[in-house]
């Protein structure tokens, strides 16, 4: 194990973790507005990431107009008032093997003693923009 290795080990967060807060701290003090900041976001990823966080953003926005967009930890996120309802996760951003739409505790998913609260998205066909979409309301209700 290499001295770099080591120390980004010790701290117990990877480079890309520690970018994404210290997205989330200068997201605090910005005074950009929320789409913009949601648009340049998503202007920033790479192919197909970019695309599918396209699509993911008009649906959530034409499903459910009430919510704000915002970064949050440099990814798009949707809000009501200044808690975070959902967000997507594109698959570059962690190096992960697919992107993610997540839901935070703000929204109303309850179902029993456990349900799910992030969901893969390999692929938006019209069957997965209609779950994203029942998933909205969902967590709006």
């Amino acid at each position: 194990m290499d001295k770099g290795t080591a120390k980004k080990k010790a701290k117990g967060l990877t480079r890309e973790e520690i970018a994404a807060m210290k997205e989330y701290l200068q997201e605090k003090n910005s005074k950009v507005d929320g789409t913009v900041a949601v648009l340049a976001a998503i202007a920033k990823m790479k192919e197909p990431d970019r695309s599918m966080a396209k699509k993911v953003h008009e649906i959530i926005t034409s499903s459910a107009p009430e919510l704000s967009p915002r970064t949050w930890y440099g990814m798009p996120a949707y809000t009501r008032g200044d808690k975070v309802i959902c967000f997507f996760q594109n698959a570059g951003k962690f190096k992960a093997r697919y992107s993610t739409i997540g839901f935070t505790d703000k929204a109303n998913l309850d179902e029993g003693k456990m349900w799910p609260t992030t969901f893969a998205l390999s692929e938006l066909t019209n069957a997965e923009e209609a779950k994203i979409r029942a998933l909205i309301k969902k967590a709006i209700g």
